[in-house]
């Protein structure tokens, strides 16, 4: 009976497994076998174009160590002038918006979350209030800023001051972080309600006839059983500020040398320059990069994706 409805449970998931397969396995398998192809090149003794053939690690060297092997097989300087050399500076930029933005955004969500969690007239008003900039697509809200940031703009009116926001380095990745942290917060918000509404009201209930002060219930009670939805919305905020790529491109410059250049604006830049090939090895490595805060967060820092640990502590409160 028990292998019957496993073989019946099967069967209702095999089409989806087939559809990911194909619109997700393909595409990252393909973009690893382009890598280790070379990128179309002119031949000067025909002066025609020819496919670069397999290149082995070539492409990957050209990011990581802004090097070509020629060839022979030996390690050779690239051509002068090839965006590679953004490669170290846009990681680093990635990863600060990463990790100043998910840190923000963690703490603005839970503080939103808190408060369309509570009881009062008008909550649901107020939860849409919240939610309206996250239903803004990234363009229209990076055109926004834009606006708002320009040396005559908004801000600079009510600061009084005349700052370059979207040429000056430093405050172009303030200007972006801001903007990032004011769209994206409410999505932190929204999964974090939905693990403080898993919570009973009777643990409240039992914590302030214990005379509990709200400090102590929130670091007692609230942040440990609501954790498991707090570090899934991490995860998912983590993964997708790793290939933020339209915010700083249309707010600041598309430019691989900007100040806000990401890893993703280097792939688009090299692919429209037509090295597809080169473009494809770039995408594999953030994919690997990707792939390891993903596992390091599921892994290690105990992001509950399967929901196991939300039932346990449904379990222990009951």
């Amino acid at each position: 009976m028990k292998r019957k409805q496993n073989l019946n449970a099967a069967g209702l998931i095999a089409p989806a497994l087939i559809v990911l397969a194909v619109v997700i396995g393909y595409p990252i398998l393909r973009a690893v076998w382009l890598s280790f192809q070379g990128n179309r090149h002119l031949n000067p003794k025909t002066g025609i174009f020819e496919e670069g053939g397999f290149a082995g690690l070539e492409n990957y060297l050209y990011w990581i160590n802004n090097r070509c092997v020629s060839g022979t097989g030996q390690i050779s300087q690239c051509p002068p002038g090839v965006i590679a050399t953004d490669f170290w500076p846009a990681l680093k930029i990635t990863l600060f918006f990463t990790v100043v933005t998910v840190l923000l955004e963690t703490i603005l969500g839970m503080f939103m979350a808190i408060i369309m969690n509570g009881e009062y007239k008008g909550r649901g008003l107020v939860r849409a209030a919240v939610l309206v900039p996250w239903a803004i697509p990234t363009a229209v809200t990076a055109k926004l800023w834009q606006f708002m940031f320009a040396p005559d703009g908004i801000v600079n009116s009510l600061l009084g001051t005349h700052i370059s926001w979207t040429t000056d380095p430093f405050y172009a990745r303030l200007a972006v972080i801001i903007a990032d942290v004011w769209k994206t917060a409410p999505f932190m918000a929204l999964l974090i309600l939905a693990g403080l509404q898993m919570i009973p009201r009777d643990v409240y209930d039992a914590a302030r006839v214990d005379g509990a002060s709200r400090i102590q219930t929130f670091f007692k009670i609230t942040l440990p059983l609501v954790r498991p939805a707090l570090m899934v919305a991490i995860l998912f905020r983590t993964l997708d500020a790793l290939r933020m790529y339209d915010l700083p491109v249309i707010m600041i410059s598309a430019s691989s040398n900007a100040p806000t250049a990401t890893i993703s604006q280097l792939v688009v830049e090299d692919m429209r320059q037509g090295n597809f090939n080169s473009a494809s090895a770039l995408s594999t490595l953030i994919f690997l990069l990707i792939f390891l805060v993903a596992f390091i967060l599921v892994r290690f820092l105990g992001a509950d994706v399967s929901g196991n640990e939300r039932r346990s502590n449904r379990k222990a409160v009951q």
